[in-house]
């Protein structure tokens, strides 16, 4: 391998480490490399010097860990009602250096959130922040008013904010169809390798295009607070993200969800009734394609299965239902109601 290439995996690998190995980074990377600890310690020293690493301490009683440069502004709504003009002064300045992209996604999912905020949040102020660091970007947005989950709640007339969060999973939600596709937070959730709103008592998080779902209760915060993070040398593309969601008859439609049948359970809860069911697959027919993911579900119960893959196919049978990820007894309920859908006459469905 080249000198140059080797000496940039180096300090990639430093950067990427120092957080698990903070007191013994040096060690843990002659280790890995095979290479002196005096080897290492001139990678350091680079990343001191550019301002990538801190160190604190000397030699082997030294400390490390990545530097942060924050950058924070308070702006108020009334007077700032442009998203990609505030990204122009308030966030592009502190992305110089990111690849193309990386810089592509950020303003997506940037000018995503904001419009959001300036067009639903009835708030009046608007906090932004642009973290980096060597290893990664976070950008966050946080409005102070109604809050999204609330928002959604009113709208579709839910029980509860917690409904309101897999409407947000399935995409093409929107309060204001006349002016928005509802396509952004589900699109921009899956550009980053970390997507969290934060609002009421509940935060929702999301890893990745393919990662996991997490939904639990905090401390109430005001307003939408939304977090996004990427690494910075992501190779992931928004077209990449795009074009997994798009059907391929050539018009690029948005014809295809991923439906994580987790957020449907309520504190420990199962999916057991039909009325579950039916609020799962509320706006399916909005899709061609519909990806039923049944990780963290532990079991579902006999009228849930029957509604969704059997009534729910006989009315519908131009959406495709895939489904994945299910436990032995979640499959066995799905396949019993899908027996009943072939002695019926209709075709079966199996898992991809």
């Amino acid at each position: 391998m080249p000198r140059v290439s080797r000496s940039l995996q180096i300090r990639e690998f430093l950067v990427r480490n120092v957080a698990g190995h903070p007191h013994d980074l040096v060690d843990f990377a002659a280790t890995a490399f095979g290479i002196t600890r005096q080897a290492v310690r001139r990678h350091v020293q680079i990343l001191v010097a550019e301002n990538s690493l801190a160190m604190f301490g000397t030699k082997r009683a030294a400390r490390y860990e990545l530097v942060a440069q924050k950058h924070e502004t308070w702006l108020e709504l009334s007077s700032h009602r442009e998203e990609d003009t505030i990204f122009d002064q308030y966030v592009l300045p502190h992305l110089q250096g990111l690849p193309p992209n990386v810089e592509r996604i950020c303003y997506h999912g940037f000018t995503e959130i904001c419009n959001n905020a300036i067009d639903h949040s009835a708030g009046v102020r608007l906090y932004l922040q642009v973290l980096r660091t060597a290893k990664e970007t976070t950008l966050v947005v946080w409005d102070d008013g109604i809050g999204i989950f609330r928002k959604i709640q009113e709208a579709l007339g839910l029980a509860t904010q917690r409904a309101a969060i897999i409407e947000l999973a399935k995409g093409k939600f929107t309060t204001d169809p006349a002016h928005h596709t509802g396509q952004g937070i589900f699109f921009t959730a899956r550009m980053f390798d970390t997507f969290s709103i934060f609002s009421g008592d509940l935060f929702f998080s999301h890893a990745g295009m393919e990662g996991d779902w997490l939904l639990e209760t905090r401390a109430d915060r005001k307003g939408t607070y939304v977090e996004m993070t990427i690494d910075a040398q992501s190779k992931r593309t928004a077209k990449e993200v795009f074009d997994r969601f798009s059907s391929t008859d050539g018009d690029y439609s948005f014809s295809k969800t991923h439906v994580p049948l987790s957020l449907a359970q309520h504190e420990g809860g199962i999916l057991i009734s039909r009325s579950q069911a039916k609020r799962v697959l509320a706006r399916f027919e909005d899709f061609a394609e519909v990806f039923l993911d049944f990780k963290g579900v532990d079991s579902i119960g006999q009228a849930f299965a029957d509604e969704i893959f059997r009534v729910f196919r006989q009315h519908h049978p131009d959406i495709k239902l895939v489904w994945a990820n299910a436990n032995a007894e979640v499959a066995q309920m799905i396949k019993r109601a899908l027996a009943q859908e072939t002695a019926t006459g209709q075709s079966s469905l199996f898992p991809p």
